[in-house]
């Protein structure tokens, strides 16, 4: 079958990209006519995401814009976070990175533990407990995805972490703001809290912004700490489950659906058309939009953006900033118009309640860390 044209790649991604921009400005616009104390609370990307998942939810979407919701929550959400790179020094993404780093670590730890410790009392799969905990500890999605074919898990774990994963992020999105206000938390401190303790990229760049901008930012910058720190964290769990792996790999037709298949099968590394499977582990463990967002970081402090706005005569920090929190409203739209509720209800008590305990041990220890040790930035 032929390649599909990049023309027509690029309008079968128009309907749903229309829908997310439409739904994104519909909450824009909602936000404008709160009155201000409201508007305060309630911020523009949570507006984007409850009509997102009204619309998804209550309305059958054609298939048409499956590609186009898709792409808004993926390609342009890792956009909007590049181009947050410009408005950071080098010094600042260093400084909140570093600060971050013990706390990360820590949180990741706890919730590997908790997530195992509660599996095994639930009677949770193993390997489902730890796709649990993977997506809780490093970056949700992404991080379930990576790490499944590492310890040969089953589609249907894959299906129920990222349900998971996807209910609990989603309820931070609304939550997280609340209790942040009610807590008294300061723009570092709700951003370090975010950045820690919330699972997906596009949850925690939700919830930061939905507080505050300065939130969102310390919260996207903590975040990629936390992305930067995969590559390790997939290593260690092959190296866990190595001879479990091996064995399954071993014993005939034995092998889980999912896995990665043996070497010398069809797809396998090596395979005549495999992509190898060193490159493929690195472009999961260190993302592009990550080496983005460093890259116009680094530009800013070595001064070539200033350089660029006199030229141009015109603020491109300012301007990559606006183009970066509307296209953050976009996405998240998308993702509100992507998330099915009954799609969660199917995944079972005890998982949702080791997913439960595990989020919220994470969100509370965050918390206890950013009150002994201060915030990331600031």
């Amino acid at each position: 079958m032929p390649a599909m044209s990049p023309h027509r790649t690029a309008l079968s991604l128009l309907p749903g990209l229309l829908l997310a921009v439409l739904v994104g400005t519909s909450g824009r616009l909602l936000h404008g006519l709160l009155p201000h104390g409201v508007a305060s609370a309630v911020g523009e990307v949570i507006l984007a995401v409850l009509l997102g998942l009204l619309i998804g939810n209550t309305m059958r979407l054609p298939a048409t814009t499956a590609p186009g919701i898709r792409f808004s929550f993926h390609t342009i959400l890792r956009t909007a976070i590049v181009l947050l790179g410009a408005t950071f020094s080098f010094a600042q993404v260093a400084a909140i990175g570093g600060k971050a780093l013990f706390m990360v670590v820590a949180l990741m730890l706890l919730a590997l533990a908790v997530a195992h410790a509660l599996g095994r009392a639930a009677g949770t799969p193993g390997r489902l407990a730890t796709l649990i905990g993977v997506g809780t500890a490093v970056c949700g999605n992404s991080a379930i995805v990576a790490t499944a074919p590492v310890i040969g898990a089953r589609d249907d774990e894959v299906s129920f972490a990222i349900a998971t994963n996807t209910l609990f992020g989603t309820m931070a999105v609304f939550l997280y703001p609340f209790l942040g206000h009610a807590l008294h938390l300061d723009d570092a401190s709700f951003g370090t809290w975010a950045g820690t303790a919330v699972n997906d990229t596009s949850q925690v760049v939700a919830t930061g912004f939905a507080y505050s901008e300065a939130a969102g930012k310390v919260a996207t910058a903590v975040k990629l700490t936390r992305n930067a720190l995969m590559g390790g964290v997939i290593v260690a769990m092959g190296l866990a489950y190595a001879r479990a792996v091996a064995a399954e790999r071993g014993a005939p037709n034995t092998a889980p659906p999912g896995a990665t298949p043996a070497p010398g099968a069809p797809g396998a590394p090596g395979a005549p058309g495999a992509q190898p499977s060193w490159l493929k582990r690195l472009r999961q463990s260190f993302p592009l939009f990550v080496v983005g967002f460093l890259s116009l970081a680094l530009l800013n402090t070595l001064g070539v953006i200033r350089a660029l706005s006199h030229a141009i005569g015109s603020d491109v920090v300012k301007l990559c900033q606006e183009a970066a929190k509307f296209l953050i409203l976009v996405a998240l739209a998308g993702v509100g118009l992507s998330t099915r509720f009954g799609a969660m209800r199917k995944m079972g008590l005890k998982p949702f309640y080791v997913g439960l305990a595990t989020a919220g041990a994470t969100a509370t220890a965050s918390l206890l860390l950013i009150r002994w040790f201060g915030p990331a930035a600031g």
